[in-house]
């Protein structure tokens, strides 16, 4: 299987490609919108997407009040649940900004942050299966 990984912002989508076969996530690039993405998952002939979405570290157990940008994601994942028949695969992404931040310089290799961050969303999925 082929996944893209996205880490979904308002401005910008950083995406990340990998497979089941490696289990290596790689950044591949950052776009501005869900026509975008949807036109790579069509190009790169990808079978799965992986989201990661921004819980709240401080949430309570009863806690269920979405945010802004959780809303957002939960819209953007229908829309591609809408114009694809592909898997839609969420993971916790807290911290994953700041861990793209952390990386040196030649681990990033002047990949833009929203796609490492991308990166390690994928990657945690990835490590699942290893």
């Amino acid at each position: 299987m082929k996944y893209l990984g996205i880490d979904y912002g308002q401005k910008r989508i950083g995406l990340a490609l990998g497979d089941d076969i490696l289990k290596l996530a790689t950044p591949f690039k950052v776009v501005g919108g869900a026509e975008d993405v949807l036109r790579i998952i069509k190009e790169e002939e990808i079978d799965a997407v992986v989201i990661g979405i921004p819980h709240r570290i401080n949430a309570g157990a009863g806690e269920q009040k979405k945010g802004d940008i959780e809303l957002l994601i939960d819209d953007f994942i229908a829309v591609i649940k809408k114009n694809t028949d592909i898997g839609v695969i969420t993971v916790d992404e807290r911290m994953t900004s700041k861990a793209a931040d952390a990386l040196s310089g030649n681990m990033k290799a002047g990949a833009p942050r929203d796609a490492v961050a991308a990166m390690l969303i994928l990657q945690s999925h990835l490590d699942k299966f290893a």
